[in-house]
């Protein structure tokens, strides 16, 4: 299949030579920009593990601060890649979301060891800290980078939607959707859309997307890459 992804520039890049070792064509339009805060370095007194809920955190983080002995607890297995390549060795990952991480933290951690320090986007909603806070965890979220939408579909996007160039989409957050709902009207190319399918990280990415009308929307089974890949197989047998 020829699959549009969206997502910022150094994710999508990953996912693409993910989606060519399947056999598939990767189109990479970003519309969605990383943009890391700088400032002091961080400090971790009281700290005793650091919860990370996507690789760009830990990008951020690790542009922030030399500490890598921590342990680090990610969201999810492609999280956990970017820990392990930013050097931290202690690691672990849960399943794909702020539920299942708040879970795996009563296995992993007991309340009294200490603060947890969230590297979060600013536009986090705060749901593992109201999770883990009802555990008695106690959490330090700290802001280090914001995810800001693209208000217009790169050229490369725009032809392959208006001349048939393009056969599915993955989106992988609720943000992404409304991007390109957003951006996909603002070009007038809604109609291209019946020729797509739309494959989903989550319910409420797909929810996102109306009312534009893909030919079907596949979610995928579990919020994380793996699934997502699991995802455009299931979408290629319906074509």
């Amino acid at each position: 299949m020829r699959i549009l992804i969206t997502r910022p520039e150094q994710d999508a890049v990953r996912f693409a030579e993910l989606l060519r070792a399947r056999g598939h064509q990767p189109l990479c339009a970003a519309l969605l920009s990383v943009h890391f805060f700088d400032g002091p370095e961080l400090t971790f007194h009281g700290v005793s593990a650091i919860l990370a809920t996507s690789a760009n955190g830990v990008r951020a983080l690790a542009r922030r601060t030399k500490e890598r002995a921590l342990p680090l607890f990610a969201v999810g297995p492609q999280t956990a890649d970017a820990a392990r390549a930013a050097g931290f060795a202690k690691i672990e990952f849960s399943d794909g979301d702020a539920a299942t991480l708040a879970e795996a933290m009563l296995r992993w951690l007991k309340p009294e060891d200490g603060v947890l320090l969230h590297a979060a986007s600013a536009d986090n909603e705060g749901r593992l800290k109201t999770l883990l806070a009802e555990e008695g965890y106690r959490v330090a979220v700290q802001v280090l980078y914001e995810v800001v939408p693209i208000h217009k579909l790169p050229d490369i996007a725009r032809e392959a939607l208006a001349h048939n160039g393009v056969d599915a989409a993955v989106l992988f957050s609720h943000n992404s959707a409304l991007g390109l709902r957003d951006c996909v009207d603002r070009a007038g190319l809604s109609e291209a859309c019946r020729a797509l399918v739309a494959i989903c990280i989550s319910k409420p990415a797909a929810e996102a997307l109306a009312p534009l009308p893909f030919r079907s929307v596949v979610i995928a089974e579990k919020p994380n890459q793996n699934a997502m890949l699991d995802a455009v197989e299931r979408a290629a047998a319906l074509r």
